[in-house]
């Protein structure tokens, strides 16, 4: 007390100690009483399980997904990736740029992709809304970048330091023109290792803006868990060798050109923000122009619809109600389900948000859809009926700063079902 109080004065100090010892005595009493018991007991099932929070899960996973370069401007509640990455730099061999505000962050990590390194910027809802027009770059670009946005409530400042999953329509439509983009949501911390890992070879390999949606619950909590298979991380990379004749933004089938990086092969290597031909060069021939809005626009999203993972269903596929989730709700739904003790009730939990695989929409043929978020409008539930026009029948929203307890689903989710 005297160390943190100190130059505060003595008076100050010792009402400090004084507070100290009374709480101290009233938490004896109340014990003595039997009023709080607190029994704390080993469990050996733990024992080789390690310990993390949020913040840790997502930069562990970047740096097993083959990130060398991290740039970002500080924004609470994602900071803390950066600074992890920070701590981990030397180690690791990476760069961890802090820099003049959010539009040099997204920059600079175009540049590391278009480079040849895997970058990521981390950021939070009012900073991701600077790098809009760098995020239209990339997709007129078809550079990679990955994304980290921890969520908190808006609109503007809002609440800084509280939680909300209200960014969803931010990073669906951010930017001009129609260019796609992944979105990912963790909902444990296995998956945030899991996820954010493969979030560099899903930018690497379809040349999109792949963003990683936590929030500030998410970032702060913290989870016991078994270590992180490595063996399950893959490290793919698709750049090719500029040999001659190479074309950057070749016309393919599938939407994806040929990425190569300056240095590797012969030829010149560009990369365009304005409309451009096969080669790079500025173009605004009408035909053409056409032809790269498809590829982009329709030919590369549906490649990467068809190749979405499905949603993980939790409980029968028969089941009459299906309660529906993103993101960080997934325990506190998965528990308060569990409680109910309904085999009529399963779960249907998304981490991968868009695109929607199309054979999704065979999980919710039948059923009563109750769709969980932590959200004033219900933006997942209305982007589940524009991608696969699934209606809705019951929205459990909660937009007050706090995450779900578990006895608010199950309140919610009882009142809905019986």
């Amino acid at each position: 007390m005297r160390k943190r109080f100190g130059s505060k004065g003595e008076n100050v100090v010792n009402k400090n100690i004084e507070a100290a010892k009374k709480g101290y005595e009233l938490g004896v009493k109340l014990c003595e009483e039997g009023t709080i018991r607190v029994e704390v007991g080993r469990d050996e099932k733990v024992r080789e399980e390690i310990l993390l929070s949020g913040t840790e899960a997502v930069g562990i996973g970047a740096l097993a997904g083959g990130m060398n370069f991290l740039s970002f401007y500080p924004m609470s509640p994602s900071t803390g990736v950066s600074t992890f990455a920070a701590q981990k730099a030397e180690e690791f061999g990476i760069i961890v740029e802090q820099v003049e505000d959010e539009i040099s962050a997204i920059n600079m990590a175009l540049g590391a992709w278009f480079a040849g390194a895997r970058a990521m910027v981390s950021t939070s809802g009012g900073g991701f809304a600077l790098m809009s027009e760098a995020l239209s770059l990339a997709g007129m670009a078809e550079n990679p970048i990955v994304i980290h946005l921890a969520q908190r409530p808006g609109p503007a400042t809002g609440l800084p330091t509280r939680t909300m999953q209200g960014d969803l329509n931010l990073v669906l439509y951010a930017g001009h023109g129609d260019f796609p983009r992944i979105i990912l949501a963790p909902g444990s911390m296995e998956e945030a290792f899991y996820l954010t890992a493969e979030a560099f070879n899903l930018a690497d390999k379809y040349q999109v803006p792949v963003i990683i949606l936590t929030d500030q619950y998410f970032v702060d909590t913290y989870y016991n868990l078994p270590r992180p298979d490595l063996g399950r991380v893959r490290f793919e990379k698709y750049i090719v060798e500029a040999k001659p004749g190479y074309r950057r933004y070749e016309l393919t089938e599938d939407g994806i050109s040929p990425r190569a990086v300056p240095g590797y092969g012969e030829e010149v290597v560009i990369a365009n923000g304005n409309e451009h031909d096969e080669w790079g060069d500025i173009t605004e021939e009408a035909e053409l122009t056409r032809e790269m809005q498809e590829k982009r626009a329709i030919r590369k999203l549906e490649t990467i619809r068809k190749n979405a993972p499905l949603p993980r269903l939790i409980g029968s596929e028969n089941a009459r109600y299906l309660v529906v989730s993103w993101g960080s709700t997934l325990h506190a739904v998965e528990e308060a389900i569990e409680k109910l003790g309904r085999d009529d009730v399963a779960f249907l939990h998304f981490s991968w948000v868009y695109p929607l695989n199309p054979e999704t929409k065979r999980f919710f043929e039948g059923k009563t859809v109750i769709v969980v978020e932590n959200n004033v409008t219900g933006q997942f539930a209305d982007l589940l009926k524009k991608e696969l026009g699934v209606d809705v029948h019951h929205r459990v929203l909660k937009y007050d700063g706090r995450p779900f307890s578990v006895e608010e689903v199950f309140d919610a989710l009882k009142g809905v079902v019986e």
